[in-house]
Formats: C-alpha cells, structure tokens, sequence
C-alpha cells in the first residue's frame, strides 16, 4: 500500500523512525508529501496521508508564515476533496509559535473537521477535543506514546555522583516555550544544585540571551548545539533528573519525559497530558501546576528541593524512580504495540 506519512524521517526525533518502520516492515510504501503532486500516476496512488505537526507554521517572517498557510491549505483541501484518507495526529495543544498562531488555529479547525482519523496519544487530548466538538468522539483513536528503549544505545554503566550535590538535566530543542530563561533563573541561586542545558538554540539571537543570562550562575552549564544520538545516553546517566519546565498553556505530549524514563530518569515537570495518563506511577516522578510565571518558578523550586532532600536521605532513590519509570513504559506503552496498533487503524481506514 502507497501512503504518506509526514515527514517521513526526522534525524532530531526517534519517534518518526519508531512509528515508521513497523509500516515499512508490513509492506507499506512510505512516501513524501512534498512528492504528492509528482505526476497523476503517483497521486493517485497514495490511499491515505497521515500528518504530524502539519498545523505549525514558519514564524521567522509574516510573507515566509503566510506563504506556508497557503501551501498547506490547498494541500489539504486536495486530499480532502480527492477522497484519500486523512490521518492527524495531535501532538500539542496549540502551537508553540506564538506570530503564526492564528493560521495555526485555522489549519487545526480544518485537520479536525476533515480528518478520517485523529491520533491522540495522551486521554487529556480526548477531553480538549471533545471540549471543542462533542461529534468528533468517532474519529478518535488512543496510540500511547512509544518508549525510546535502547533507541540511542543502551542505557550506560555509569552513573551520576554519590555526593549530595543534585545535577539537573535539561534536553531537548531550546525554545522560549520551554521556560528556560526561569529555569536558570530558579536553579542559578540555589546551593547544591548543577543544571546542564544541552540542546539546539531557537536561532542565533535565543542563543546569545541565554549565554548572557547564564553567565551570572556558576552552577549553570550549557550546551546549545545539537547532542548527536551517541551522546545522549552518556548525558542522561550523569544526570540525577530531567527536569522540563514547559508552558502548560501549550505543551501536551512530550517525547523527552519519554525519553527520560526509557533510559531510567525521572523527571521534574508539569502534569502534561504524557504524565497525567501515568497517575498510577506519580510517586515516581515529580509533577506540579502552576497558574503563572511566578506560581511557576515557585513549585519548580519545590520540587527540585523535594528532589535534593530524597537524594539526601537515599543516594539511590532517584535511580530507583527512574528504573520503575522504565518498567512502567515497556509494560504500558512498548515500541511494538505502538506499530500493532498504527497498522490496525490503517487496515481499517483502507479498508472502509
């Protein structure tokens, strides 16, 4: 079967190639959208299209924004209107690029109305959407989030210090919505604790900022380039904790909270919808709420002394969480069942 799954490959993201592959292995043919209107023989072809993060448009300039809407508008219309089955997956609440927001928005009100098939991978997406539109209930289907379990190599020998010191790890793409300015902040004049942050910088500009403003803290190291596959590994096991002060108004799933409890760390971060389906394995990780900025910073604090005080009393008990939170994934969510259940939907969408 000749579908579209976009984008096909990310080399920044695991999470394309673990969804992919169990397709390529059942026979599916993987092509780009960008090929969909090659020729009317290949068109024609492609039996369904399955988007992720197609709602996000280009901020960087208004023209290069508006250009992108466009695009994707009469991209989506064609597919709606030449009958092909159409695949979203809903990944965040709303987009994380504030400029563009409203194309956003319109781009999202199209891909619910028009989609054959919503993917969610957290039940707090069910509510948001039922929230929005009640009639839409048929068209949803719960795929957890795959666990990232050996992705980048096994999980080292090595492990963080026996000091009382706590080292803080912050990875992922750096972006404004990820709150790392009150991350540094909140961290820089406390004792005892270390953060590291170790990911791509927005642009050259968020770059600079975040150099400045880290230089006034001796306990804040960073590392704004992209971290290779191989170093990841390293990187977590010389971390205590993964700590993710995303924006809640924003965020829903997360692939670094899963990322963290694959290579056994648990994580400080708010109760998007990735932790709040785990409920039942909350006192293995440190969730909070904030209402804003201020609140924010405050029960972030909180949790890294709540933190810093465990690791006091057990030099283990951080390790401890971070391995039942990688049991906890292989038992709920494994790679596998992810791809079963992917195929299953596909089938049936075909098939109808």
């Amino acid at each position: 079967m000749d579908i579209i799954f976009n984008p096909p490959d990310n080399t920044e993201n695991k999470y394309i190639q673990i969804m992919v592959e169990p397709l390529r292995q059942d026979g599916f043919r993987i092509h780009e959208l960008d090929g969909l209107f090659s020729g009317w023989k290949h068109f024609w072809s492609i039996r369904l299209v399955h988007l992720n993060w197609f709602e996000n448009i280009d901020d960087t300039s208004f023209f290069k924004g508006l250009r992108s809407f466009f695009r994707k508008m009469v991209v989506l219309t064609v597919i709606h209107l030449s009958g092909k089955k159409l695949v979203w997956t809903m990944h965040n609440r709303m987009t994380h690029e504030q400029k563009t927001g409203k194309m956003s928005s319109i781009l999202t009100d199209r891909l619910l109305a028009w989609s054959d098939a919503i993917i969610i991978h957290s039940q707090l997406s069910r509510a948001l959407i039922l929230a929005q539109s009640p009639s839409l209930s048929q068209k949803i289907h719960y795929i957890p989030h795959p666990d990232f379990v050996d992705c980048y190599g096994p999980v080292p020998s090595s492990s963080p210090s026996d000091d009382s010191a706590l080292r803080l790890l912050f990875v992922g793409a750096v972006k404004p919505y990820k709150n790392i300015e009150l991350l540094i902040e909140t961290v820089g004049d406390m004792k005892d604790v270390s953060l590291m942050i170790a990911g791509k910088a927005k642009d050259e500009a968020y770059k600079d900022s975040l150099t400045q403003l880290a230089k006034r803290f001796p306990n804040i190291h960073l590392n704004l380039a992209f971290v290779p596959d191989s170093l990841l590994p390293e990187l977590l096991a010389k971390s205590d904790v993964v700590i993710l002060p995303y924006d809640l108004a924003s965020s829903l799933n997360s692939g670094t909270v899963m990322l963290a409890f694959s290579y056994q760390k648990t994580v400080i971060c708010p109760e998007i919808g990735t932790l709040v389906d785990m409920e039942e394995a909350r006192e293995n990780f440190f969730g909070y709420r904030y209402e804003d900025p201020a609140g924010h910073r405050k029960v972030i604090r909180q949790a890294i002394d709540q933190a810093m005080a465990l690791k006091k009393r057990d030099p283990k008990a951080l390790e401890a969480m971070g391995k039942a939170m990688q049991a906890h994934v292989l038992s709920r969510q494994p790679k596998a069942r992810v791809g079963n259940k992917l195929k299953q939907l596909y089938h049936k969408l075909v098939s109808s």
